[in-house]
């Protein structure tokens, strides 16, 4: 496929950028905490720290491990939503030349078993709020070392004495459990200060993180990305954003989780490298708490997901917050709908730019240009040093417009799978990544997700995409949250299922169906309606239709 998108991406943005420019992200963060030590690095519950104590605590942590009997390229576990520990324990993990292996806070036993076995994990750090999950398995693991921290412990004195008394004793929120021979994470960069630290050689090939995937198709894989693919995706995203970027100036609301490799690019790596601040947000599910934050704030870029803009436009008093600086909302993860994505652009005077990546490709792999004017209902163009090619099933390049399957192949694509070579394989094929996901593009070079083929409806033989009935759905003034599955039918193989959130208990089924009918061809429109209280959601705001088709 030619590369048309170069011609109207390549005066805006270069079409090649150097994977190696830094030999890994240490050099990267070493930079950032230099040049801009006095700015404020993030902020979380109302307090803040400078770049300069973020450098001072990440440097003692690192020391810490180093001299804790760990040794270089051990894998460390980070599981906690979003506070400042996270940041100081992840880039105080990569300072010892170790890798990271973020975790799902909300795992069940069973899932954090498999990870912490599969990682070969020697050290977590844990929020207690959830060590009673890793009480029920750690003798089953390799875990040598458990770290414990609080919510309140970056704070300071009292706030921090307040916060964590009211966590534990007042609100309940940790359960008990019993675990032997842990270390406050405070008392650990206590320790760590006073110690000796050994800034190690890594390189591009060593290993970052140990990124998993959510296991949709099996067992929850561990994507092996490199220094070098980081900082591939890093000078990729950088390549797009800088000229809208005021470095040290932008306020980044991190709503997404952490643990997430999209927020972890997208919020974290990126704006570290920019020297901008960054404004954690622990509990992004408590949208009246989320918007009363943000009144505080006078915020410029906004990562994140459908759901999560959905809420927000749905929220009483967002609608009533300063955007007079905001420059722009990155959604990603899944599709976002045409019906948010204008209410969004109504109520914030911005543009809500769609993107597109995965896991396996640290995650970037397209984006819209940041002065886009109107929503496309596009994830936009390839990043630099970045090919895509859509294939049909019998691997042949389709035509501009014809959907596809969508292949990736650049310097941000992981080096495998961890521990399944015949995974790897499965998944890599001469270079590309295959995604398992459909998309088509335009004579303009610009991409659209279809839908993911796995979760692709046959009905009578014609493909029907859950993406599009959800978001015709989501077009109803009295819907709030909708998801699309098959379901078998005598007659047509399949037929469509849409399970429903309402705004308006008024809503019928017929009603909804109807709608549906005036704008839908009739194989797409859904026989059947189930209104719900919720969809059930990964901790990042996917609606989950693998669960919805298990039940």
């Amino acid at each position: 496929m030619e590369k048309i998108w170069l011609k109207n991406y390549q005066e805006q943005v270069p079409a090649e950028i150097d994977a190696d420019h830094y030999p890994s992200l240490l050099e990267i963060f070493e930079q950032s905490v230099a040049k801009y030590k006095d700015t404020v690095s993030y902020i979380n519950m109302g307090h803040q720290i400078t770049f300069a104590e973020l450098d001072q605590k990440t440097k003692a942590f690192a020391a810490y491990l180093q001299n804790s009997g760990l040794k270089r390229d051990d894998s460390v576990a980070i599981m906690m939503p979003n506070l400042i520990q996270y940041p100081v324990a992840m880039f105080g993990v990569l300072r010892a030349g170790m890798r990271v292996v973020n975790v799902n806070p909300l795992y069940t036993a069973r899932e954090l078993k498999h990870q912490l076995k599969d990682a070969n994990v020697k050290a977590i750090v844990i929020v207690e709020n959830f060590a009673c999950t890793l009480a029920e398995v750690i003798k089953d693991t390799p875990v040598e070392q458990v770290l414990l921290t609080q919510i309140g412990d970056m704070l300071p004195a009292p706030k921090r004495w307040i916060v964590n008394f009211a966590v534990k004793h007042i609100k309940k929120m940790v359960p008990d459990y019993k675990l032997t021979e842990t270390i406050p994470f405070n008392k650990a960069l206590s320790i760590g200060a006073g110690q000796s630290y050994s800034r190690p050689t890594v390189t591009g090939d060593d290993i970052a993180y140990l990124q998993y995937t959510g296991g949709t198709t099996g067992v929850s894989k561990g994507a092996m990305l490199t220094h070098r693919n980081l900082v591939a995706n890093l000078e990729q995203v950088s390549g797009i954003l800088e000229p809208v970027i005021e470095k040290e100036k932008e306020l980044v609301v991190t709503a997404l989780p952490l643990y997430h490799i999209f927020a972890l690019q997208g919020s974290c790596l990126t704006f570290v490298k920019f020297g901008c601040p960054n404004l954690l947000i622990t509990n992004p599910r408590d949208m009246p708490g989320f918007v009363k934050e943000l009144e505080k704030y006078d915020f410029t870029i906004l990562p994140g997901v459908n759901t999560l803009f959905n809420g927000l436009v749905n929220t009483p008093g967002f609608s009533d917050l300063n955007f007079s600086r905001f420059k722009f909302a990155l959604g990603g993860g899944t599709a976002v709908q045409r019906p948010v994505a204008e209410r969004w652009h109504e109520i914030t005077g911005s543009v809500l730019l769609e993107g597109y990546g995965l896991t396996e490709c640290s995650p970037v792999v397209t984006v819209n240009p940041p002065d886009l004017k109107e929503y496309k209902g596009s994830i936009g163009m390839p990043l630099p040093s970045t090919d895509i090619k859509l294939l049909d099933d019998d691997g042949n390049e389709v035509a501009f417009g014809e959907a596809g399957e969508i292949y990736v192949k650049g310097p941000q694509v992981m080096v495998g799978y961890l521990n399944r070579p015949e995974a790897t394989e499965e998944i890599l094929k001469d270079g590309w990544l295959a995604t398992g996901d459909i998309g088509k593009c335009d004579e303009e070079g610009y991409f659209y997700i279809v839908d993911r083929k796995k979760d692709m409806i046959l009905v009578s033989g014609f493909n029907v995409f859950p993406n599009e009935i959800e978001e015709v759905a989501a077009m109803h003034d009295m819907v709030l949250e909708a998801a699309a599955i098959g379901v078998p039918h005598e007659s047509t193989g399949e037929m469509v299922k849409l399970f429903v959130v309402r705004k308006d208990e008024s809503l019928t089924d017929k009603m909804l169906i109807e709608h549906c009918r005036e704008h839908l061809t009739g194989y797409k429109v859904p026989k059947l309606v189930e209104f719900r209280d919720e969809l059930p959601k990964t901790n990042v705001g996917k609606i989950l239709r693998k669960e919805l088709r298990g039940q």
